[in-house]
């Protein structure tokens, strides 16, 4: 595994920032061994961070059961929040004294129906669920078949909400969702200092209907990720797998391995290689100055009220 660090000698204090870790991976899926497999390697690899003390690490989307899945697949594999699954997770990160944000597939009664969901679960030091995010934004017709969509129920609570990891305000998006400036403004707006975001960014997959995709997913890392970031003044990660993902030892993904940190200056802190590697970056905002002279803010220059349109639906 490569380690690719832009840190100090001594992690951000309480309130400051947060060392934040990336881990990007290669693995199984589809079967409850492959679970087995990726959370052993979870534990591993967060191990590993807490050597360079880090505070928060991230893992690629669907991580605990792999993303090329057939929606058959994902509902037989998907697990409850409070599973024995998640439990594990919760146990590693109070066992480590570090925050994981843990991408899976969620089984839930919502609305009286049994849903299924790309989610995203935040564990903090005392192993206490922190966020339970689910995606909103599904990506093609493909995850449409798979997944519901996140947060269609008022009984699912808010959506895009912040937490604090550190004392330092923290939220989280999923792959697709990254594209969407809308998403990265409103939680900047919430008082969100990182968003961090797992992804299966793919050179190409397999459907659920056998067939690959034709058409690498467009490499958003160093251009619109950035670019959200320097808008809004905050640091955002990009948290995706690399190499190949396999079913019972059968190629069923290749990935970008194209994860990310980006700082509040739209500018890369660390990046990977399509390669297994960790990353780790301090994020700390008071090591960067303005973007403008006079302390021009895009946030507090906003005319919200004059942005109606932004809402209006398309037929």
């Amino acid at each position: 595994m490569i380690i690719n660090t832009y840190i100090k000698e001594n992690a951000p204090g309480t309130g400051n920032g947060i060392r934040l870790a990336v881990y990007q991976g290669k693995g199984p899926a589809g079967t409850p061994e492959a679970i087995r497999h990726n959370t052993d390697q979870l534990e591993q690899v967060v191990r590993t961070a807490r050597q360079f003390n880090a505070q928060l690490i991230s893992f690629p989307e669907l991580y605990l059961s792999g993303y090329a899945i057939t929606p058959e697949t994902a509902q037989e594999l998907a697990m409850e929040t409070a599973g024995p699954e998640l439990a594990k997770v919760a146990e590693i990160a109070k066992a480590n004294d570090i925050t994981i944000i843990c991408p899976y597939p969620e089984k839930a009664t919502v609305g009286g129906k049994t849903r299924y969901y790309d989610s995203i679960a935040v564990f903090d030091i005392n192993g206490f669920l922190l966020k339970n995010y689910r995606k909103t934004h599904l990506w093609g017709p493909d995850e449409k078949k798979i997944w519901n969509i996140g947060y269609e129920l008022e009984e699912e609570g808010e959506a895009y909400s912040v937490f604090l990891v550190n004392d330092f305000p923290v939220a989280v998006l999923n792959c697709y969702e990254a594209e969407f400036p809308e998403l990265a403004r409103i939680l900047a707006l919430k008082g969100a200092k990182l968003i961090v975001i797992p992804t299966a960014a793919d050179e190409s997959t397999v459907l659920s209907s056998g067939k690959w995709t034709t058409t690498p997913y467009p490499d958003v890392s160093k251009t619109l990720i950035p670019a959200h970031a320097y808008e809004n003044n905050i640091f955002i990660s990009y948290s995706n797998r690399c190499q190949e993902e396999t079913l019972k030892g059968k190629i069923v993904g290749k990935y970008l391995g194209n994860s990310m940190i980006a700082n509040c200056h739209g500018e890369l802190m660390v990046a990977a290689k399509n390669e297994v590697t960790l990353l780790l970056a301090d994020c700390i905002p008071a090591n960067y100055g303005p973007t403008h002279p006079e302390n021009t803010d895009y946030l507090k220059d906003r005319r919200a009220s004059l942005y109606r349109e932004l809402v209006k639906t398309t037929e």
